[in-house]
């Protein structure tokens, strides 16, 4: 596998493999294939290696064994339609399979006398095995598999610090992230100036696509989400953002706020370049009224951050703290544990913050992202319960679930992670509901049962007089759960629990 940053060589025909990257537009494996091939075909394969996993999932935790019902699925296949759409616009077409492709990109390399297969930088352990895998077999067979960086704008060796190693907390890694930034980072690549080269699949492979049925799901959530897919969704997502950017700074921790881009998910999976959207908030952050942008764009650092903690630390994709020490903590277990957990899950915790914001998950796949901090503090700091289970929830239930992300946030709330939250910083999860949805907007959103009551009782219920709950059309333990736990005894109990390592 040559990891490739300029190319000399010249090939007759080459073969684009789409994963991350769903859009024609500032694509950094399209641009060069198209530049150095006289042919160009792309495929993009449902890895069945991916999509089983979450199907086993579902029958174990969902009590069903039919086709499964995932966003993400319908996001990606909707995305591919637009994909195609481009490509056909240029001349070209869209090869889909399902199947290991470890065995399909290879096969299809020989079928269509690809010289080199076109792909960009893919970073979770898991992966790098898979392209040197199928980079392995290619060479095998007289060809090569070239990657390119597309991703992130600053890889894991491009920046380290004064020593020469790897940053380990953000702020200083952010600083020296825009002292290093350069025009040249966020440029895009040109790709419809070489668009001639983009071809037809033949006919032979220019079969129907796999359906969702096909590869063993079913249709329904996304049309509930009203989330547009492909590089339209993203474009007009992010047009609607811009004409908000301003008040991101001091907006963007109300879940009932319209304050966020809501592009996360499009940037995971490459709907939209990671380029573009650095350009367009670093250019507005120098701007005088240019705070909004500039919190944004450190929100887009924080991204590339977390994606260099994986590279450097692979060892967290196991499992693994970032700080071994922590992975001697005592995690609550057994059936009360487990019972605690399911209530987490299933937003019946009695805190009224919590639980709309699990209902949020479950219904839509996103969660706002102070919502993510707040709910994954309340299962390992009020629940005492290992921040895998709760990272594991998430993996599956995420639209934009990235393992890079997703880890680092759970490890940050967990302080189990690199430039975590003090392990005695415990969010209580009233305050936080009184200080970031005062009115109960967004409780009321998610949990309707709470519709009449004040805001004044929203955030704790079980502080109201129950004759008040009841005019409300409350009843604690019917309408809605008594609380799971008392956060101050919870809290005691969390810092003897992290007291203990410290005490080592």
């Amino acid at each position: 596998m040559t990891r490739a940053y300029q190319l000399d060589a010249h090939f007759q025909n080459g073969l684009v493999w789409f994963r991350r990257d769903l859009r024609t537009g500032d694509n950094a494996a399209l641009y060069y294939a198209l530049k150095h091939c006289e042919r160009v075909w792309c495929v993009f394969v449902f890895d069945t290696t991916i999509l089983q996993p979450l199907i086993d999932w579902a029958h174990q935790h969902d009590d069903h064994k039919g086709k499964v019902q995932d966003r993400r699925i319908e996001f990606i296949l909707a995305s591919l339609e637009e994909l195609e759409k481009s490509l056909k616009q240029g001349g070209g077409g869209l090869i889909v399979v399902h199947g290991d492709p470890h065995e399909e990109i290879p096969r299809l390399a020989a079928q269509l006398e690809a010289e080199a297969v076109f792909t960009n930088h893919d970073y979770e352990p898991v992966a790098i095995e898979r392209d040197e895998s199928v980079a392995e077999r290619l060479r095998d067979d007289g060809r090569q598999l070239l990657t390119f960086k597309d991703q992130v704008i600053v890889e894991r060796d491009e920046l380290l610090n004064g020593q020469g190693k790897p940053f380990a907390v953000f702020t200083p890694y952010k600083n020296a992230w825009l002292k290093k930034l350069t025009p040249f980072d966020l440029k895009p690549y040109p790709v419809e100036r070489y668009a001639q080269s983009l071809a037809r699949p033949p006919r032979k492979l220019d079969h129907a696509w796999p359906t969702l049925a096909q590869m063993g799901f079913a249709p329904g959530k996304l049309a509930e989400t009203k989330l547009r897919a492909g590089m339209s969704g993203a474009q007009t997502l992010l047009e609607d953002f811009l004409t908000r950017i301003d008040s991101y700074a001091d907006r963007r921790d109300f879940p009932a706020a319209r304050a966020t881009s809501h592009l996360s998910v499009h940037l995971r999976f490459g709907t939209v370049s990671i380029r573009t959207l650095a350009r367009l908030a670093h250019e507005m952050s120098l701007q005088p009224d240019g705070q909004g942008a500039a919190t944004w764009l450190s929100e887009l650092i924080w991204r590339d951050f977390y994606f260099m903690i994986l590279a450097h630390h692979p060892h967290i994709a196991k499992r693994a703290s970032f700080k071994p020490e922590f992975d001697t903590l005592r995690w609550e277990t057994g059936k009360h544990a487990d019972t605690l957990f399911a209530a987490w899950c299933e937003g019946r915790t009695g805190y009224p913050l919590v639980d709309a914001a699990m209902l949020q998950l479950n219904q839509t796949g996103f969660m706002h992202n102070r919502l993510r901090m707040v709910t994954a503090s309340f299962l390992a700091k009020d629940l005492g319960i290992d921040w895998r289970r709760g990272e594991r929830y998430f993996e599956e239930k995420l639209n934009d679930f990235d393992f890079s992300a997703n880890n680092g946030g759970w490890q940050w709330a967990a302080s189990t992670g690199c430039d975590a939250q003090p392990w005695f910083r415990i969010f209580n999860p009233v305050t936080q509901s009184e200080k970031f949805d005062p009115q109960g907007l967004f409780i009321k959103r998610f949990l309707p049962e709470l519709e009449n009551v004040p805001a004044k009782w929203i955030h704790a219920p079980w502080q109201a007089n129950p004759d008040d709950l009841k005019d409300w059309g409350v009843v604690l333990g019917k309408d809605y759960p008594q609380p799971v736990v008392d956060h101050a005894k919870a809290r005691e109990e969390t810092l003897a629990r992290y007291g203990v390592l410290r005490s080592r």
